[in-house]
């Protein structure tokens, strides 16, 4: 089968990591791909924010906990490197620009043996007052769309098999 279409058929959420960093150069590998997502437009609009200060993935998988409602989980699920994915508030295609970075981010972590997550409820935590304090202190001025966080590490555990695809997935007319 050809490498991408076993890439795309492959990869799993994992939600449970090891301690084991990404490697440099396969984060600047997995980055580089998500820069190469489709946009409308042309327009490039997202933005890619790397997280890996224990301090500043902590804070935010807090934020992310409270938006959950519960204080207590931990639904960065012990990664150490968190992309947080946005894209320009002013962009007609921000949301689905955003998904596709966070698409290519993720497939590409894939194919290096790198394990990946889509966590949401990056839209809430960055349209309070506390995300865009966030943002000002990172340097990222302007006015974004929190889009998702793509976690990356190495699995702690196997991930679950993938589900049967439902038969009416696909609708020929």
């Amino acid at each position: 089968m050809n490498d991408v279409i076993n890439c795309i058929l492959s990869r799993r959420s994992v939600k449970a990591y090891s301690s084991r960093p990404v490697e440099e150069e396969k984060l600047e590998k997995i980055l580089l791909a998500g820069t190469y997502a489709a946009n409308g437009r042309g327009l490039q609009s997202p933005r890619i924010l790397v997280l890996q200060d224990p301090a500043d993935v902590r804070l935010l998988e807090r934020m992310n906990a409270a938006v959950l409602g519960n204080e207590t989980a931990r639904p960065f699920y012990g990664a150490q490197t968190v992309c947080v994915v946005l894209a320009a508030a002013d962009c007609p295609t921000a949301v689905e620009d955003g998904a596709l970075v966070m698409g290519n981010l993720m497939l590409a972590a894939h194919s290096l043996g790198v394990s990946s997550c889509w966590v949401h409820r990056a839209r809430e935590e960055f349209a309070s007052e506390a995300g865009k304090a966030l943002l000002k202190k990172w340097g990222v001025e302007g006015d974004w769309i929190g889009i998702g966080h793509c976690l990356l590490g190495y699995a702690a555990a196997a991930p679950r098999e993938a589900a049967p695809r439902k038969a009416d997935y696909i609708v020929r007319v």
